[in-house]
């Protein structure tokens, strides 16, 4: 989570320097947002939290995580989970679309729609990819693994490639 967490405290650091304390984070998410499975303390947002209050950040993260959402859902409730108080965003959505086998364009317009909704409250947001395995077949791999870099490349947005990344590890 340390390489996450790092690029979150980037995230904020360099676009959200002016707003008043305390800075309010939405992290719009999934069941790995969420905390699916894991005592409230474990979670990724209470983690966030906490390693935030330890580094003597006065920050709020918000969970908005669903169990089960896909990119739809997360396109569906983003609206009015925009609230005047939400200063930046971390949007870490996919994993259900992949585990359902949506499509990769499918995914990318929904990811496509949120990140432009909030693009149009001028807010920061840390995109979080998810990254597809082969399951479906490399064609479907290359072209999900390729959502996260291409939206965050055009809607001008930070990005950290993986959410599992700290918990993977390389084979040689």
């Amino acid at each position: 989570m340390s390489q996450l967490l790092k690029a979150f405290i980037a995230l904020l650091f360099t676009t959200v320097t002016t707003l008043a304390e305390p800075i309010t984070v939405l992290a719009l998410g999934d069941s790995l947002t969420q905390g699916y499975g894991l005592t409230p303390k474990d979670g990724f947002v209470p983690q966030l939290q906490g390693w935030l209050r330890d580094h003597d950040q006065d920050v709020q993260v918000i969970n908005a995580g669903v169990s089960g959402d896909t990119t739809a859902g997360g396109a569906a409730r983003v609206a009015w989970s925009l609230t005047e108080d939400v200063d930046a965003v971390i949007v870490a959505l996919g994993g259900n679309d992949i585990l359902r086998g949506i499509p990769a364009n499918v995914a990318k317009a929904n990811l496509d729609s949120i990140l432009t909704q909030i693009g149009g409250l001028n807010l920061p947001v840390l995109l979080v990819g998810q990254q597809a395995t082969g399951n479906y077949g490399p064609a479907y791999r290359d072209a999900f693994n390729a959502i996260y870099p291409a939206l965050a490349q055009s809607h001008d947005t930070a990005l950290f490639p993986d959410f599992l990344a700290g918990l993977t590890r390389a084979t040689t």
